[in-house]
């Protein structure tokens, strides 16, 4: 390999929020990666500072050049440039558009276990959180689209939050679920806001499908937020893309970024996505391969040492969803004891909604040498926690 992820680097006193914790805790919680950014985005910021003036920046032809060159070349998708709007993240634009797309005590549906800050969105505005649990057979995820549609045509639904891939359980949605999303959403007259911020973090030789490429029905209905943010872990730097190909729709989002001021970059925002999406290509597929052999990693040690639990098999992201039903239904629970015995400070499932009780979420993006530690404090902990 060219590049190196095996270093452990001291992320301490650096007003980390993953890892302002106990000096004996090992944070696999938020998702954050620890290991460095690209060295290709480190130079570009290193450039970008030595400049030595940070005034207001603009969004140049190269940023959406890049965002269009990078989707096309690996996903499969064109973007036009006039579908595209800079946000300063993409929390920040599903709030946004949470806010401007919907009215106080209209619904918005999203499909459980999934990414908690769906929640905060929706809720936090005065809106009704509507869940559509996801169907969970014999280990793996798939769409209740029954229910779905029950959910989709109640008159106070207006938008759906699809999370693909979906987070926590790392699931890789196949083109015929998205069509049919797509479907149900435009029979009910229901927008689709599709947060795809994992995409590039898939294992090697798996591709996602992005939502609007789905068919001509999922671009016409959706609104698509992307970033290189969790890709090289740069969500500091606060930098995110939405693109929205109908021309109303985009209108009204546009509206929204911008009376919530969130539609300007900072100075390094620019400089980071272009080293990223023009220079990275080849740390990211490094990057790939070793977070899969964690996976690997950990499911090994898993299925030899801490038999009463089991690794949900996902295809992307760094997040493993763990199956813990044998030995618990309250995870908040589980999650607490085995912080408190051990330091691993990993997250309940429950905070991603009823159907993720049972469940815990470990983040194993970090040198494999954190992981085994990890692993080794998580042993510990389940083993100490069906003694209680």
């Amino acid at each position: 390999m060219k590049y190196h992820f095996d270093e452990i680097v001291n992320r301490r006193d650096t007003n980390s929020l993953k890892w302002d914790v106990g000096l004996d805790e090992l944070p696999m919680w938020v998702a954050d990666m620890d290991f460095k950014t690209a060295p290709e985005v480190i130079s570009a910021l290193e450039n970008r500072v030595s400049h030595g003036i940070f005034g207001y920046a603009d969004v140049p032809d190269a940023w959406y050049d890049a965002y269009i060159n990078w989707w096309s070349t690996r996903h499969n998708i064109v973007f036009e440039k006039e579908y595209m709007m800079f946000c300063t993240g993409v929390v920040a634009a599903i709030s946004s558009i949470v806010r401007k797309l919907t009215t106080p005590a209209e619904k918005v549906v999203i499909q459980t276990p999934v990414y908690n800050i769906f929640y905060n969105s929706i809720l936090n505005n005065g809106r009704v959180v509507f869940e559509n649990e996801l169907k969970y057979e014999n280990g793996i995820y798939s769409m209740d689209f029954d229910d779905l549609e029950k959910k989709l045509s109640d008159p106070q639904t207006t938008l759906m939050i699809l999370c693909n891939p979906q987070n926590p359980a790392g699931k890789i949605w196949d083109r015929e679920s998205l069509i049919k999303v797509g479907e149900l959403c435009h029979k009910y007259n229901v927008i689709v806001l599709s947060d795809e911020i994992h995409c590039d973090l898939t294992d090697p030789g798996k591709e996602y499908i992005p939502f609007a490429s789905a068919s001509e029905i999922c671009k016409k209905i959706s609104i698509t937020c992307i970033a290189p943010t969790k890709t090289f872990n740069i969500a500091g730097i606060q930098t995110a893309c939405i693109v929205v190909a109908d021309p109303n729709l985009r209108h009204r989002v546009w509206r929204g970024i911008n009376t919530d001021e969130v539609a300007e970059p900072n100075v390094f925002a620019i400089e980071a996505v272009l080293a990223a999406y023009e220079k990275g290509a080849l740390w990211l597929d490094e990057l790939r391969e070793y977070i899969y052999n964690n996976k690997c990693l950990v499911a090994d040690y898993i299925n030899n040492n801490i038999k009463n639990i089991s690794l949900v098999a996902s295809d992307a992201t760094y997040l493993l969803w763990l199956d813990c039903s044998n030995i618990t239904d309250d995870s908040r629970k589980l999650a607490a004891h085995i912080r408190s015995t051990t330091g691993l400070y990993i997250s309940a499932g429950a905070s991603y909604g009823e159907a993720g009780r049972r469940f815990l979420r470990m983040n194993i993006a970090c040198p494999k040498e954190l992981v085994k530690d990890g692993l080794k404090r998580l042993e510990e902990g389940i083993k100490t926690y069906r003694q209680v």
